[in-house]
């Protein structure tokens, strides 16, 4: 059985022949890093992600009847599934997001057939980096081709979001699941996630994009992720009651949320501040990218983070000591950020390509030093979509 170049692939596809006896397909789902535009996807604002070369990788093959088995490296025990009568809501398990897929994909009328699924991967769980739109993504895809029925990636991404929601109970906005299934090679995604809208912008070669893995997650991460959300909701309403027809915080501009800032709680005003700002400087990042101006990005990058410390207060002690030893690396560093939900994970670096080995050495030893730590560091972005790569 020929390989597909990735090690992670070929040993899955190795395990899958020996397991089950069968050469199975094997679909590609990448992890995303977003350069700007943090927690306002889930209020109707723009995000500018890009997708990993890191990915969750499926391999799978059709069955005869309308079972539908899954497996995956690090996680015990094979879990089967009848299409005819699946179970909704969260259960805890491992498995959540491969039931919760199958069962909104089934709800969107797509006829599935039965199938053995298996999952690896070279893209960290928990480190803020989308694996879990990754699996829903990839069983998506994986399931739709198995079928042979057609392809519209924006309804996957969308059946992949209600899963998260109903399924694993994180209230997530639209932009993971959306750049996993619509990201294309050597660009960044400037996303509308009201309209949907999607325009892509080239990321220019003389920078690397280095994501730091704390290798860190704080419990309180889900359950403050979706007070952040309710928070956001609760400033809405404030808001439109002197703003009639404000959807979401999309729809407000800063000079309207300080003319309203004593009609908010003062925790919700600086939540609303992030998300409000937050969408301006991701609008600002785009012209900046188009002239190369990394100077420019890399200083929203860095404003990001403050915000996201300070207002949003979604940041912790290991996120901001990467980000620190980023900006203590030079000029070389344009901008550093967390990146993702909050309270641990991943911090993304703008920083200059020829720079970026002497980069990771500096900021690796900076964390170890300060935590005890190794991170888990990661170049290499601008990746496609999710895809099949051998049938």
């Amino acid at each position: 059985m020929k390989g597909v170049g990735s090690p992670v692939a070929d040993a899955l596809a190795g395990r899958f022949v020996r397991e089950l006896g069968r050469a199975p397909m094997l679909v590609r789902a990448p992890g995303r890093v977003n350069l700007i535009g943090e927690h306002t996807d889930y209020n109707d604002g723009f995000v500018l992600p890009t997708a990993l070369t890191h990915a969750i990788w499926i391999a799978a093959a059709p069955r005869d009847d309308r079972s539908v088995t899954v497996r995956s490296r690090g996680f015990d025990g094979v879990r089967t599934f009848d299409l005819d009568a699946l179970i909704s809501g969260v259960l805890g398990d491992w498995s959540d997001r491969v039931r919760g897929i199958l069962v909104e994909l089934q709800h969107d009328g797509a006829a599935l057939r039965g199938a053995d699924l298996a999952l690896d991967g070279d893209l960290p769980l928990g480190a803020g980096l989308s694996s879990s739109a990754a699996v829903l993504v990839g069983v998506g895809l994986t399931m739709l081709e198995l079928a042979g029925l057609p392809i519209d990636r924006v309804a996957l991404a969308l059946a992949a979001q209600r899963a998260e929601h109903a399924h694993a109970g994180i209230r997530s906005g639209i932009m993971d699941q959306y750049v996993c299934a619509n990201a294309h090679a050597k660009t960044a995604l400037l996303l509308d996630t009201r309209s949907l809208e999607a325009t892509y912008l080239p990321l220019p070669d003389r920078a690397a994009i280095v994501v730091c893995d704390s290798r860190i997650k704080h419990d309180l991460a889900h359950s403050a992720y979706n007070q952040r959300r309710a928070e956001c909701e609760e400033g809405v309403a404030l808001l439109a009651a002197r703003y009639p027809g404000i959807r979401a915080l999309r729809d407000v501009t800063p000079a309207q949320l300080e003319a309203a800032r004593d009609a908010l709680p003062e925790t919700i005003y600086r939540r609303c501040r992030h998300v409000v700002t937050e969408d301006e400087r991701t609008q600002a990042a785009v012209p900046a990218l188009r002239k190369g101006d990394l100077t420019a990005f890399g200083r929203m990058m860095n404003v990001s983070h403050a915000s996201l410390r300070d207002d949003y207060e979604v940041s912790c002690e290991e996120l901001d000591a990467l980000v620190e030893a980023a900006q203590h690396f030079g000029k070389a560093c344009y901008g550093a950020r967390m990146t993702g939900g909050g309270f641990g994970g991943s911090t993304v670096n703008l920083v200059d390509a020829r720079e970026a080995v002497h980069f990771v050495a500096f900021v690796a030893r900076a964390y170890r030093e300060k935590t005890g730590v190794e991170p888990h560091v990661y170049v290499g972005a601008g990746a496609p979509g999710a895809e099949v790569v051998r049938r």
